[in-house]
């Protein structure tokens, strides 16, 4: 018999039935993250739709009037809004307010969760009950099983003689014990303070007990926030020694919560840190302490003739060290932004020697910003102040953090109208920015400096800078694509500094360009492969670059001419410099695709200064241009060239010498996944360049990656090595097992660094290891062996 209706004709029991199913009810606690408790009743929070029809399955549908019993027997199967119940019988009795379904009990949820029942008798509040022989599968892959499971005052759940794991059976002996179980006399799930409390248990790893249990307790897996200790870590690093981190979570409040970690160093002692997190309707933010009585500063001495200058390393004199920062972000309303990071430190280094989370970085970027975004209007605003974390006296004229800018303010400002002008697009652009050093920049002999040029200078700089862009795209008949451009551009500059070279305090620089583009889209197909040959040419007309070479140049310092800048009109990195001169670029595109699964990309060109003055070969504080491939009229050849076949993609470019085709500047990265392993290869090689203090060639590879030993053990490993020093920079390796429930690693790792004049830093050693039971519990933390 089968019944098509809905919760109004049918009993109001038996659609509850499947909307809040009492097994499900039951088993919740354990494996069911879509239930909560509710008014002291657990009550299903899946969202179902209460218009849903209700069908009911069964050989019978039996009312006993003299009983008050209504039950479905025979083959009972019913379905409601995406859940099912199959039983042998299913009876709701009147007197009692009891349900009772009989029978061989399986309920599937629609989210994916499975439970199974021999019996279940429960109240029609479904505030306490009774289920024989339970075992629930969850959507996630955890199983539990018990004996028997009672429910008491709507609140506890108690599962006699149960067993809990996160591992999957064995497919071709189900009845093999899995990896790990937990086995406990009694189970008690609280609903309402969410926690899982296993008595008198054992923990097992293939069958046999490792460990007593006597009473321990884990949280509701249906909290994703609930005070008490988190994951354990080791870490082992030189200075340091050894070290064990154990942080402890607490949840204050749904939107703020404090995690406190003490960590204690076999050689430095004892570090506390305290990290304060707050989300608000609008945003959130963070504050963050940390600090140590360290034992031996000594162990931070550095080992060459630096030694001998007492001011040179603050490190070996300190022995109470901390920081505190704060970061966060705040939605003024849905177009505006306001946010910062900032962070002080009592010394320079604190936070990068202790490894402090999100601020062990060896150079820090304290900043305050405001943003906005209307349409095609962008608005960005931002103060920085740069640190860096060195063992350097702030006296000490190689110092390198009294040398970096307070920039106060950068602001970017860009606008697109909506409406087409003449045809193409308009964009208005404007930049300012102001900068204060307190030291002039690029003096001294440490390895964060780059010998031979000035990176700033001491005093106040600025620069207000506005532009204005338009461009058109034409198609001619035969699919030549032809992009008109005009842009004009002010800059209004000011210095306030007696930094030697400098020739003026103030001045405006004038731009005009006048552009055109042409590409001509040639498709080649064949029945195997599709190939698009694009070749380019691009014409900028400009006046010369004025006063090249007399202002600071701040924010263009990082210029690298290769493949992806050859066809930018200003290959200029920032605003500071621009570029001048009227020059041409030529160069081809390709893209192809081939039947089997292959794809290929590549760009080619040359770049050509024929009339005015070449930016690039004009003097300025950093020698930007010199050494880049464009300070001839005649540029370097580029070119790049990527592959991708199903998992494994390369990708090589580089610049070579206008001449006699020599490398100047190569880069190869490839990956590679497949059935038995990973693995991934980089290459960087530059030549020398003199003006910037590199004397030498600069080669360095990485390789690394994984392979299978067995479908679960895994070995990792990658290395560094610098060609010119013959020296193994840095160097990994690592076991690791990993399957559905549990994974374990353990590996080593070295660094030598290696500075710009060859000499080898200080040596770092690290080794730990990571044992992680999916849902229960783990220490340490997983290998990284790098990667592209």
């Amino acid at each position: 018999m089968g019944l098509n209706v809905t919760r109004s004709v049918l009993p109001s029991w038996l659609a509850r039935l499947l909307c809040g199913t009492a097994v499900l009810c039951l088993a919740g606690g354990i494996s069911l993250p879509a239930y909560a408790q509710t008014n002291d009743a657990l009550v299903g929070t899946v969202q179902t739709n209460p218009n849903a029809q209700l069908l009911l399955e069964s050989d019978e549908l039996v009312y006993d009037i003299n009983a008050k019993t209504i039950s479905a027997v025979g083959g009972v199967q019913i379905d409601y809004d995406g859940n099912r119940l199959v039983a042998r019988q299913v009876t709701y009795d009147q007197n009692t307010g009891r349900l009772k379904a009989m029978g061989k009990v399986e309920i599937v949820e629609k989210d994916g969760n499975r439970i199974y029942a021999e019996n279940l008798d429960v109240t029609d509040d479904f505030r306490e009950g009774f289920v024989n022989a339970l075992r629930v599968e969850s959507a996630d892959n955890t199983r539990f099983a018990a004996e028997s499971a009672e429910r008491i005052g709507g609140e506890i759940t108690t599962f006699n003689n149960g067993i809990y794991t996160a591992c999957e059976p064995c497919r071709t002996k189900p009845d093999k014990a899995p990896l790990w179980q937990v086995r406990a006399q009694k189970i008690i799930w609280n609903g309402k303070k969410k926690t899982i409390r296993f008595e008198r248990g054992r923990f097992e790893m293939f069958g046999m007990p490792l460990a007593f249990l006597p009473a321990f307790e884990i949280a509701d897996p249906t909290v994703k926030r609930k005070s008490g200790f988190l994951i354990p870590s080791y870490k082992h690093e030189t200075n340091l020694g050894s070290g064990v981190s154990v942080p402890y979570f607490w949840a204050l409040a749904p939107n703020y919560d404090l995690t406190l970690t003490g960590t204690y160093y076999s050689k430095q002692g004892f570090l506390g840190e305290a990290e304060w997190r707050h989300r608000l309707n609008n945003g959130e933010y963070s504050i963050k302490v940390a600090g140590i009585s360290q034992r031996d500063p000594e162990a931070f001495k550095y080992n060459d003739y630096r030694d001998n200058l007492d001011d040179f390393n603050v490190d070996r004199d300190n022995h109470g060290r901390g920081m505190i920062a704060t970061k966060g972000a705040l939605r003024i309303n849905p177009r505006w932004t306001v946010g910062w990071n900032v962070m002080a430190q009592s010394d320079k280094a604190f936070a990068y020697r202790y490894g402090i989370d999100q601020y062990d970085n060896y150079d820090i970027t304290n900043e305050v910003y405001l943003t906005g975004i209307n349409d095609r209007n962008f608005f960005d605003l931002r103060f920085y102040n740069f640190l860096v974390q060195e063992s350097i006296g702030n006296d000490n004229s190689s110092a390198q953090e009294t040398k970096q800018p307070w920039v106060m303010p950068s602001l970017d400002y860009a606008f697109t109208p909506t409406q087409s002008v003449a045809g193409g697009e308009l964009n208005f652009d404007v930049n300012l920015q102001a900068l204060h050093r307190d030291r002039q920049s690029g003096t001294g002999f440490s390895d964060l400096t780059r010998e031979g040029y000035i990176s700033g200078i001491k005093g106040n700089d600025g620069r207000l800078t506005a532009e204005a862009e338009w461009k058109r795209t034409f198609i001619a008949p035969n699919g030549l694509v032809i992009t008109p451009l005009l842009a004009l551009r002010g800059d209004g500059m000011y210095v306030d500094s007696d930094t030697a070279g400098i020739v003026r305090s103030e001045a405006f620089r004038g731009m005009a360009t006048a552009g055109l583009e042409a590409r001509w889209p040639i498709l080649f197909s064949t029945t195997s492969s599709t190939h698009v040959l694009e070749p380019t040419a691009q014409l900028f007309v400009r006046n010369n670059e004025p006063y090249a070479g007399e202002m600071p140049n701040e924010d263009a310092q990082s210029f690298v001419f290769d493949a992806s800048s050859l066809f930018e009109r200003d290959k200029f990195s920032g605003y500071d410099r621009v570029e001048g001169g009227t020059r041409v670029n030529l160069g081809v595109r390709y893209s192809g695709t081939f039947s089997n699964g292959l794809s290929l990309n590549g760009i080619a060109g040359q770049s050509f200064h024929i009339a005015g003055k070449n930016s690039f070969n004009t003097n300025d504080f950093v020698n930007v241009g010199a050494e880049s491939g464009l300070e001839d009229d005649r540029s370097d050849y580029v070119a790049m060239i990527g592959a991708n076949y199903g998992r494994f993609n390369v990708t090589t470019g580089g610049r070579f010498d206008k001449d006699t085709f020599e490398v100047r500047r190569a880069e190869v990265a490839s990956t590679a996944d497949g059935k038995y392993g990973s693995a991934f290869v980089k290459y960087a090689f530059i030549d020398k360049q003199e003006t910037y203090g590199f004397p030498t060639d600069r080669h360095e590879v990485t390789v690394g990656g994984s392979a299978k030993l067995t479908p679960n053990w895994r070995v990792l490993g990658s290395g560094t090595y610098d060609l010119v020093s013959e020296t193994l920079v840095k160097r990994t390796a690592a076991l690791a097992y990993d399957d559905e429930c549990f994974t374990y690693s353990m590996y080593y790792q070295q660094e030598q660094p290696v500075t710009v004049n060859g000499a080898e830093g200080d040596k770092t050693t690290k080794f730990g290891f990571n044992i992680s039971f999916r849902t229960l519990w783990g220490v340490g933390e997983p290998v990284d062996i790098g990667g592209i």
